[in-house]
């Protein structure tokens, strides 16, 4: 336990800073985690950080708390998920704890509501770095056109028919799955020949 307290209290201020600090949900705070634990710290590989993105966005409950859950997962175990939990709800607690004691007053502040517009505009920019970053790890060179199918398929059905997500996600898991038992039949089938 010792020899890990210099690791909990990185995942914990880690966490608690992109926590405290990133406005616009999980979507914004998974590229901030990648930049953190993948880039900065080299705890997580890119590929693993993309599969915690996709755990994290089809379990149920906050996509920021689902994906710092399992990077402590990942690093300490069920201690290091606790840690990174209470690192990533902390300040959302203690925010909206004040903001609902004054909401009226910031409700009806004009400053503070082109500040809020500001930021979604930052939020909706960094977004779609999170999709295109997303997108460049799956379309692999000679591996693209499934992905590349199923992401156009995926976006009209949300869209365009409203299907909901978590019946897409559940279609591509899917898909993938049987990807997956086809390239393993294949395989015992080129060794036995």
């Amino acid at each position: 336990m010792a020899e890990n307290r210099p690791r909990y209290r990185t995942l914990f201020l880690s966490t608690l800073r992109l926590s405290a600090c990133t406005f616009g949900g999980g979507y914004v705070i998974v590229p901030l985690m990648r930049k953190t634990f993948v880039e900065k710290l080299h705890w997580i590989q890119e590929e693993e950080m993309m599969d915690f993105t996709a755990i994290a966005q089809s379990t149920p409950g906050a996509m920021a708390v689902n994906a710092s859950i399992l990077v402590g997962y990942r690093m300490a175990g069920v201690p290091g998920a606790l840690v990174t939990m209470g690192g990533t709800i902390l300040p959302p607690l203690v925010i909206i704890s004040v903001i609902s004691l004054f909401y009226e007053a910031f409700r009806a502040n004009p400053i503070v509501n082109l500040a809020m517009t500001g930021m979604l505009a930052g939020v909706a920019a960094v977004i779609c770095d999170v999709v295109f970053t997303m997108a460049k790890s799956v379309l692999r060179p000679g591996k693209w056109v499934l992905p590349a199918v199923l992401m156009v398929l995926s976006f009209l059905a949300v869209v365009v028919l409203d299907w909901n997500p978590i019946l897409v996600l559940l279609l591509c898991g899917g898909v993938g799955a049987l990807q997956v038992l086809r390239a393993r039949r294949a395989g015992k089938g080129g060794e036995g020949a």
